[in-house]
């Protein structure tokens, strides 16, 4: 009971009061929440007065401070997702946001709208697709990281164990003595399924934890942060159980690990910018010390093309991975568009076979039916692209299948020369699940599902595939250029990287606008406009006059497009640099 949070909770509200109620069977606690100090304790059920408005909910994110004062966030909704060694896995579907403050007369009407802005920012993530949560099993630890814990780690409460753990994206308001109470809930994306080969059943699932640190959209968080905390680092794990027995295989995913940025200025593909006043190796030493103490030896697979833009943080990366100096920590650079350009697709497996003899030197987790463990996986694969996206879940896919085929063989399930490839019903939900957790990943970091998914699904690259990629680009371009100063704000506001003061006189939303664009609407707008006229050289001039008019408005644009994007407000630029 130590381990677990409560499952049914009833909130009961009054105008003094917050009341949630643990409805499991045994237990008697209710947490009181004072609307005007804030001040939370532990009570029982008689405590809640007859007269409260009662509803069930699902589970308490924490709490929140805005500029109109303190909210809960509570989930109102759940959906299963499967169960896992006994435990329920459930999806967060809806939330609710509850005011502690009664009224909002206390606020001015600028302070009224920053309130507003400032709760889509909050709704804006919590109805981006992926949040989970268990309430009597820990989602946030892999199985061999579980099964190594000392005992003191097994006597804490879920919520407890995931404090110096990256991966939990609630429980920020949470007080002592709250740990069953509030619900410990992860950014993710997971896939459960009963799969069957040669008449034997098996459970497989596909875990994706995104981490808390440095957390963002696409192109205002790249590379690391001072404490080497990487940006979009995604720790997937794939999971068998079969009679009893448990396998593991563990890959991590992150943004090249030193300080570049790459900010959107309204090209399409802005260039990439790698420090020239920072020590890179300080911040590159940590986040492979950190990786190594998680996760053992490091192969790093540097998809990123070795030419154009990209050239220059291959090359970084290559330099510092050599001066490291850390025999834990091996450098493998692959140029995924070069080698698998005009649909050579099957130029993957150069990669696959080249990475090998490492592969099975790192082996995987396996725990027998009476709880021993068998084999610990001793190194993982770190894979990186530019966005840690598209190029990288394809790779990742084709190393899972690997290790899957050595585990189905040791448990029995396939037989001696059968491969995965020719099991058709359980290869299209392999291939199926990967790809939707491409398109998880790729949602949650740029906005829209991912690229190259015609391959994680089929095996093969299509025509039609390419002209989705297409379309999801150019989603991509807008979002990124119009849109993510918005998703950037909100995951820092959510995240508690940026704090409001409550009543806050003046915030970062009411920036006032730059110089520049003025400038640029004065170009189109504010000089003599000449109109069309019935000869060809007064419709000439015309059209010659526009057209000029046109092409400067669009070089200004163009040449200072950093300040014509939606940048975010909250957190300033050297601080996510």
């Amino acid at each position: 009971k130590a381990v677990s949070m409560l499952c049914h909770l009833q909130l009961h509200t009054t105008p003094e009061k917050f009341y949630i109620e643990a409805c499991d069977d045994g237990t008697n606690d209710v947490l009181a929440i004072d609307r005007v100090s804030t001040e939370m304790t532990l009570s029982g059920k008689k405590d809640i007065p007859p007269a409260a408005v009662t509803r069930p909910i699902c589970g308490i994110m924490g709490t929140i401070r805005l500029v109109a004062g303190v909210y809960l966030v509570v989930i109102t909704k759940k959906k299963k997702v499967g169960i896992l060694f006994g435990h329920n896995v459930w999806k967060a579907i809806d939330f609710d946001i509850i005011s502690y403050k009664k009224t909002m007369l206390h606020l001015t009407d600028d302070q009224m709208q920053d309130n507003k802005t400032f709760l889509s920012m909050i709704n804006n993530v919590l109805t981006t697709d992926g949040f989970y949560f268990a309430t009597d099993y820990d989602l946030t630890h892999t199985l061999q990281r579980l099964a190594n814990t000392s005992p003191d780690f097994q006597d804490m409460s879920l919520l407890e164990r995931v404090s110096g753990c990256g991966s939990a994206w609630s429980g920020k308001g949470r007080e002592p003595g709250q740990s069953e109470i509030v619900t410990r809930v992860q950014m993710k994306f997971i896939v459960m399924k009963s799969c069957c080969i040669n008449g034997k059943t098996f459970d497989w699932t596909l875990i994706s934890r995104r981490s808390c640190f440095r957390a963002g959209v696409r192109y205002y968080v790249r590379g690391i942060d001072s404490e080497g905390h990487a940006a979009n680092f995604v720790e997937t794990e794939q999971i068998i159980q079969y009679n009893g027995w448990k396998a593991s295989f563990v890959q991590t995913r992150g943004s090249m690990p030193f300080f570049w940025s790459q900010r959107p200025n309204l090209k399409y593909k802005p260039k990439p910018q790698i420090s020239k006043s920072t020590n890179h190796m300080d911040g590159f030493q940590r986040h492979f010390d950190s990786q190594n103490i998680l996760y053992g030896k490091q192969v790093v697979l540097n998809l990123v093309n070795q030419k154009g833009s990209e050239k220059p943080l291959e090359e970084a990366f290559a330099k510092l991975a050599a001066s490291l100096g850390n025999g834990m920590v091996k450098y493998v650079a692959f140029d995924f568009h070069k080698e698998c350009s005009r649909m050579r697709w099957d130029r993957l497996q150069i990669l696959v076979d080249s990475v090998s003899e490492m592969q099975d030197e790192y082996g995987y987790f396996l725990v027998d039916s009476d709880g021993k463990v068998l084999l610990q996986q001793d190194g993982t694969f770190r894979s990186n692209c530019m966005d840690c996206l598209d190029r990288t879940n394809v790779i990742q896919s084709l190393l899972a299948r690997r290790s899957l085929q050595s585990q189905l063989q040791r448990l029995g399930v396939l037989h001696v020369g059968q491969r995965i490839e020719e099991q058709a019903e359980f290869e299209k939900i392999y291939k199926n699940a990967w790809a939707d957790n491409a398109n998880a990943c790729a949602k949650q970091y740029a906005g829209t599902g991912a690229l190259k998914t015609d391959f994680t699904r089929t095996g093969k690259r299509t025509q039609w595939g390419l002209v989705m990629d297409g379309w999801n680009s150019l989603i991509r371009y807008y979002k990124n250029n119009f849109s993510d100063g918005f998703r950037q704000d909100s995951i820092d506001l959510f995240l508690g990287n940026y704090a409001v003061e409550e009543e806050e006189g003046s915030t970062p939303l009411r920036v006032q606008k730059d110089w520049k664009s003025p400038i640029a609407q004065s170009i189109s707008f504010n000089v003599p406009l000449p109109s069309s006229g019935d000869t060809w050289t007064e419709t000439l001039a015309y059209v010659l006059f526009w057209g000029t008019a046109s092409a400067c408005t669009a070089t200004v644009i163009l040449f200072n497009g950093h300040d014509f994007v939606d940048a975010p407000k909250l957190v300033q630029k050297e601080k996510m640099d």
